[in-house]
């Protein structure tokens, strides 16, 4: 839809959106749905507490130092449309009180930037579960559950207080949205009415990887080739094994890593083959992309992999280079498209086989499968479904008022 429902600009109307750390270094669809909605309605996001207590390695405590700052800043208006604030919320949940102190706290505080973001009627949106107590605390006309992903099967989290949750918002949402096809069948067990809204890609911004103009970063230029790459977060879910015995195995190979590493990557480091770039800004991707001759999706063969509808995927295709990746079910559904591998071995001779000829057309054909599938497409079928609920609550209002 070109134009945006009238009742969702409606004065005072806006979305409270509950989502992943706003300045995180990893883009998620989190991200990116948000800034799309605030193209078509005021947006309030929320940075949401972590999902588990916070270590005692420097990063983590200048994230909480951070936060704890940020907790008694005003709503800052970061974007036109859209506003962020953080809900303060202490680590130590266990002890007795605390979890009390955070649910009043932090509901104080999204009351206070909802004012200042002049939202007087709220969509809550929640694209994480953890702060579900905000049901008990905010007036709203509608509950929106944007689940996309298994967030009880991320490592060291609590896991029966986000299942918990999780529960909680897929019964009491009014529309709840999925992006794993994997999570569908239980959750429409629950919400029969439950909607199936894959990730979208910007395939404008990847598709840049093909553009003769991109500049490729100089460290990726100065590669020899053939290079295997890697863009996304080094975390708990990626077999940094794997990739390891990979570059072992080829050592005439370069493996171009990109992104934030939140797990030890020192058997990585200490290969001659494998670059590790770091974090890098989300729009330089398809320059570094555009130095791979194939790209891979190392993924741990577990729940959280299994349930996954992994975003890093439709962006691979949409820098149109070859991709070789672990089994999913969601992966799957392109496997006309990729070469999917089983075992160490298998990923071994995929890569190979993409290595030795990858024909124009092919290239052309993974853009087309997600030319598709943008964020903008993917907004706008969600708020159609929003903007119907609204509609039809306001017309039950009046049928009993």
């Amino acid at each position: 839809m070109n134009s945006v429902p009238p009742d969702l600009r409606d004065d005072g109307l806006g979305i409270v959106y509950f989502g992943n750390d706003w300045y995180a270094e990893n883009r998620t669809s989190s991200h990116h749905v948000a800034r799309r909605l605030a193209g078509r309605t005021r947006l309030l996001y929320v940075d949401s507490p972590g999902m588990r207590a916070p270590s005692a390695s420097g990063r983590d405590m200048k994230r909480l130092w951070r936060k704890l700052r940020q907790t008694f800043q005003r709503a800052k208006h970061v974007e036109p449309g859209l506003w962020h604030c953080t809900v303060p919320q202490l680590p130590w949940r266990r002890l007795p009180g605390v979890a009390a102190l955070n649910r009043w706290f932090g509901a104080w505080a999204v009351r206070r930037a909802m004012r200042q973001a002049g939202i007087r009627r709220a969509i809550l949106w929640f694209v994480v579960p953890h702060p579900a107590f905000m049901l008990d605390a905010l007036e709203r006309e509608l509950v929106v559950y944007y689940c996309i992903d298994d967030y009880a099967a991320h490592p060291g989290v609590d896991v029966a207080q986000i299942a918990a949750c999780d529960d909680r918002l897929t019964r009491d949402a009014d529309l709840l949205f999925v992006a794993p096809p994997a999570l569908l069948p239980s959750k429409r067990a629950i919400k029969p009415e439950a909607f199936y809204a894959p990730h979208g890609v910007d395939v404008a911004l990847f598709s840049r990887a093909q553009d003769d103009s991109t500049p490729v970063p100089a460290i990726a230029a100065a590669l020899a080739r053939p290079v295997v790459g890697y863009f996304g977060l080094l975390a708990a879910w990626t077999d940094i094994e794997l990739m390891a015995w990979l570059a072992e195995q080829r050592p005439q190979w370069n493996f171009l890593l990109v992104g934030h590493a939140k797990v030890d990557v020192d058997v990585l480091a200490q290969l001659p083959n494998v670059v590790l770039a770091g974090p890098q800004p989300y729009e330089s991707l398809p320059g570094w992309a555009k130095a791979f001759d194939v790209a891979i999706i190392p993924y741990r063969m577990n729940q959280q992999v299994r349930n996954s509808n992994p975003l890093k995927l439709r962006e691979y295709l949409a820098t149109g280079k070859p991709v070789v990746s672990v089994p999913a079910p969601e992966i799957e559904r392109f496997g006309g498209l990729i070469r999917v591998a089983e075992d160490r071995s298998s990923f071994l001779a995929a890569i190979e086989e993409a290595l030795a000829g990858d024909p124009p057309q092919q290239i052309q054909r993974r853009i087309a499968a997600v030319q598709s599938m943008s964020w903008d497409a993917r907004v706008d079928e969600t708020l159609t479904a929003v903007h119907e609920a609204l509609r039809a609550r306001a017309a039950s209002h009046e049928a009993t008022g």
